[in-house]
Parts: C-alpha cells; structure tokens; sequence
C-alpha cells in the first residue's frame, strides 16, 4: 500500500468518529507494510479529553505489537497533531508521522509548533504533510459548518 491508501483508510475512521458524534479526525498505525491499528477520536462518545484519534491509535498499536516503542512504525492521521499527540509520537519513538490537514491553530507538526521535529528533544519524527488534505480538511469544514 502507498501513502495515499493508508490515509484513505483513515478517513474511514473520520467518518465513524464523526457518525458516533465526534469531531473527523482519523488515524492508522502501520508496521512494516501492514496496519497494527487504528483510531479516532472518542472524546465525545467516551467522555475522555485525551481520545484523541492518535492516541487511541498509539495504545492499541502498543497492545497489538506488545511494547511501548513503536520504533519501525508510521502513523497516518486526517489531521496534524496537536501538541499532547505530537508529545505521545516522540515518547513512543515513532519513526514517521503521514498527516493531511494542517491545524494552523493547534498543530504541532511544523503549522504552530514543530514538537515531532524539535532537535532539543530525545527523538525526532519524520514528517509528511498534506496527503489528501483536501479530503480530510472537507470533512472538518462540513462537520463545523454543520453544527
């Protein structure tokens, strides 16, 4: 699969967040050419200001491959992190984050912050920006327009 697919399913799981009531965003953790997770976000459906889509994509990850350090793995996400995900990705040793929307307001991937990309911390991910970002910036605009 190619960035396009991987990011392709992540927009499935922004659309299933959005029809349990919960803001877009969606997420895939892949390992070696195969998916090891998914998520999205679950902050309304699960009461949970941390339920954000990459975080929940990062725990089952960790729980599907059976450790913390999620060396060797990419994440793709509907929309750029925020700085609580952006932390979790370089404490988790993450090698490469794949994102399509930019989140001028809260992005921490090089829109407000560059947290993923900092050289004063211990680890630094890889990052690709803009897969898709029409699509996934289109779901984020209609699901605000409409509430």
């Amino acid at each position: 699969m190619r960035h396009l697919d991987y990011m392709q399913l992540a927009l499935a799981e922004a659309d299933a967040a959005e029809a349990a009531g919960d803001v877009p965003v969606g997420a895939v953790l892949v390992h070696a050419g195969v998916v090891v997770a998914t998520g999205r976000n679950t902050r309304e459906a699960l009461l949970d200001p941390t339920g954000h889509a990459e975080l929940n994509a990062l725990r089952a990850g960790a729980a599907a491959l059976g450790r913390w350090r999620l060396l060797g793995c990419t994440l793709y996400v509907t929309l750029e992190p925020c700085p609580m995900c952006a932390a979790a990705l370089v404490q988790c040793r993450l090698d490469r984050l794949v994102f399509g929307a930019q989140d001028p307001k809260q992005g921490a991937a090089g829109s407000l912050y560059n947290i993923v990309e900092d050289a004063r911390l211990n680890h630094r991910v890889a990052v690709v920006a803009g897969v898709l970002e029409g699509a996934c910036e289109d779901r984020l605009k209609r699901f605000f327009r409409e509430r």
